[in-house]
């Protein structure tokens, strides 16, 4: 928000309402001014009878020409902050703030970069307006020795048309004022709102959580994973494997499932734990290098095999359908 733009707003509206109803200040000035006069030839008694008279027409004066000045003034200063704010109404700033009494601080608000922006502003202010002022008041000056040659009314109009346009040069000079101070207040609000790196960090975390916790989330769902996987290794009809690096169980019970699936996959130490898993339950393990390459690269956990490894997987399971038959006529 531009405070500067606040006080043009207030100073505009003070200079339209003394444009418009100075006929009626000068009226009522005048009306007061000679209830006074003709107060004062009036004996003591009488002046002190009309001294309540005078009171209240001297309050009514000030009322009709300072009344409408002063409310003008106001609600042109907030009409202007609140079409800065949007409407935004807030009580912080009139909240104690006990860190302001710090010398320490206040040394460093008054030697930051804002402070020497404000001071630098308001030099600029008196500057522009000592500069309009001695320019109006030395045409004054040029002019004046004409006002020996003309009537005093005359004199007079001029000297007040002169004064107002000192006024319009100063309000023309202070609304540019106010509107660069508006838009550096825009820019520098833009500029504070922006966040620092450590900021943007620090919000992403908030968003998307601590890498180091989900980290561990993660590392917990997978262990969770391979126990789940490995509780289903018992209930497989095969493991295939080559010698140490790949393993995979599969389950294929006909009349029931569609295609063999992959119950558990592994490589190196998870695949030789689903392989002694598969021995300690009595599943038949079958080495076989390339099949078990393909299985573990191609074949989703808990999924049916790729179609193009239906082949090679039927040959395998016909084998061990065949030798588990065998073994129960043995029996």
């Amino acid at each position: 928000m531009s405070r500067d733009a606040v006080a043009v707003a207030s100073l505009l509206g003070t200079f339209a309402v003394l444009w418009l109803v100075t006929g009626i200040f000068v009226e009522q000035l005048g009306g007061f001014m000679s209830l006074c006069f003709t107060s004062i030839g009036e004996k003591p008694q009488e002046a002190v009878s009309k001294s309540g008279e005078v009171g209240i027409q001297a309050v009514m004066v000030i009322l009709k020409t300072v009344g409408p000045v002063v409310a003008v003034s106001i609600l042109c200063a907030v009409a202007a902050t609140f079409a800065q704010t949007r409407f935004l109404v807030s009580t912080e700033s009139i909240k104690p703030k006990f860190n302001r009494l710090s010398p320490l601080q206040g040394f460093k608000r008054l030697f930051s970069l804002k402070s020497l922006v404000e001071t630098g502003k308001n030099l600029i202010k008196i500057v522009i307006l000592l500069v309009i002022i001695f320019l109006s008041i030395r045409d004054m000056f040029l002019e004046s020795s004409n006002y020996l040659y003309t009537d005093l009314t005359a004199s007079v109009a001029h000297l007040v048309e002169m004064a107002w346009g000192m006024v319009i040069r100063i309000c023309i000079a202070f609304v540019a004022v106010a509107a660069l101070d508006f838009f550096y207040q825009w820019w520098d609000y833009e500029k504070n709102m922006m966040m620092t790196k450590q900021e943007v960090k620090e919000e992403y975390k908030q968003m998307e959580g601590d890498p180091q916790v989900k980290g561990k989330i993660k590392e917990i769902q997978r262990r969770r994973a391979q126990q789940r996987m490995m509780q289903q290794v018992p209930g497989a009809d095969v493991v295939i494997r080559n010698p140490t690096h790949f393993a995979v169980a599969l389950r294929y019970k006909p009349g029931q499932d569609d295609a063999p699936i992959v119950l558990a996959k592994g490589q190196d130490s998870l695949a030789l734990r689903i392989v002694q898993i598969a021995e300690d339950n009595h599943v038949a393990v079958v080495e076989n290098v390339p099949l078990a390459r393909a299985l573990y690269a191609q074949a989703e956990l808990n999924q049916f095999i790729p179609p193009d490894l239906y082949d090679p997987v039927a040959k395998v399971l016909v084998y061990i359908f065949k030798l588990n038959d065998k073994q129960q006529i043995v029996k």
